[in-house]
């Protein structure tokens, strides 16, 4: 016994005293559990192929937000509603809280994401915390945090938990050096804000994840998403919510963006619906991590065109704020969205006209929209 103290005390001593015997804090590093490993280019995807009796476990995070109760509810209509957990850091309200599984998870305590991860035995991960582009401008440094080193605590446990990963990427990712009409999925990427910085970043980090760890990464780039489901986020492009609202409230509504600012734009369905068939898509149909993807594009002038044949007396003024304008003029004018199309069956539903008919399917209960129709 006196010989185990004695080496257990040397053992410490050791641990506390460096070659120059300086006493120096033991810093524990984290680091992903899986062996670093080189993976070929031509590699398969090294996630689990699921049958339809054994459906994936799914975590949303950032599940609040536009896009994550939408995607929740689809996601549980095929996989089951046990099988789909909606988390975020805000407190949901009653009709999301009792549709299903949600929990409170902050991607930036690595801990706890992980422990979720491990205790409901996780197998897909959809990334959607992010701030936006004009509320990243309002905070770099918490955009900062969120959108990049939330990202790298996702990445390391989506690779060492063989996770099929899943972040969206955005219109922001590019630049005003970019190819505006259209945009390619490959091309030169400069973006001028902290969002659509973090989202290039979010591309490559994801990118070279699969070919370093085998991570099965997808990634689509989003137009600006029109949905009737929620309040306008204070993105670039919410816009084109907010006209829907101010139309059937007020009947008047201000645009911060020059009435001929082009944009590619796309309906939550068709957005919904292409996030899970990019996720159920075969490995080998996949020829790139991230692709565009498109259903119309349109300026605010030709939205309000559009909105007056339902609501004909909407007065539509126009007060340009610089920051988004200027946002704006450095995004793609439309999306060239050929490869998702030719690589997994990409196709969109909506156009404008659909899509206005189905805003103001949901939200047009004033009766000046009765009237008008």
């Amino acid at each position: 016994m006196p010989m185990v103290r004695n080496l257990g005390r040397a053992g410490r001593q050791l641990l506390q005293s460096s070659g120059c015997g300086c006493g120096v804090p033991i810093v524990p590093v984290r680091c992903i559990g899986v062996s670093p490993r080189q993976v070929a280019s031509d590699a398969s995807f090294h996630s689990v192929t699921f049958s339809e009796s054994d459906h994936p476990r799914v975590l949303i995070t950032g599940g609040l937000g536009q896009l994550g109760v939408g995607l929740a509810k689809l996601l549980r209509k095929r996989f089951g509603k046990n099988n789909v957990i909606l988390s975020d850091i805000r407190k949901p309200a009653d009709n999301v809280f009792y549709s299903g599984p949600f929990i409170f998870a902050d991607i930036l305590d690595y801990k706890n994401l992980r422990e979720i991860v491990v205790n409901n035995r996780i197998t897909w991960l959809f990334h959607y915390s992010a701030l936006l582009s004009a509320v990243g401008e309002a905070n770099v440094p918490l955009a900062r945090a969120v959108n990049i080193t939330g990202l790298h605590n996702v990445l390391d446990i989506a690779a060492e938990h063989n996770l099929r990963l899943f972040v969206p990427s955005t219109i922001g990712a590019f630049g005003p050096t970019s190819p505006r009409d259209p945009t390619p999925d490959l091309c030169i990427q400069r973006p001028r804000t902290i969002y659509g910085v973090s989202k290039v970043h979010a591309e490559l980090m994801g990118e070279y994840y699969h070919y370093r760890y085998g991570l099965d990464f997808r990634c689509l780039r989003y137009p600006g998403i029109i949905s009737a489901d929620s309040q306008p986020g204070g993105g670039t492009t919410d816009y084109a919510v907010q006209i829907f609202h101010d139309a059937i409230k007020t009947g008047k509504f201000k645009c911060y963006l020059k009435p001929d600012t082009r944009l590619p734009m796309m309906y939550i369905d068709d957005c919904l619906k292409a996030t899970l068939e990019v996720m159920e898509a075969p490995a080998e149909s996949l020829t790139m991590r991230t692709y565009n993807i498109n259903a119309m594009s349109f300026s605010p002038e030709e939205l309000a065109q559009e909105v007056q044949k339902y609501v004909p007396e909407l007065q539509v003024t126009y007060s340009v704020d610089q920051v988004k304008q200027a946002i704006a003029d450095s995004w793609p004018m439309n999306f060239d969205d050929s490869n998702a199309r030719r690589d997994w069956g990409w196709k969109h539903e909506y156009d404008l006209p659909e899509l206005v008919t189905t805003m103001f399917s949901y939200l047009g209960s004033d009766s000046r929209i009765a009237q008008a129709n």
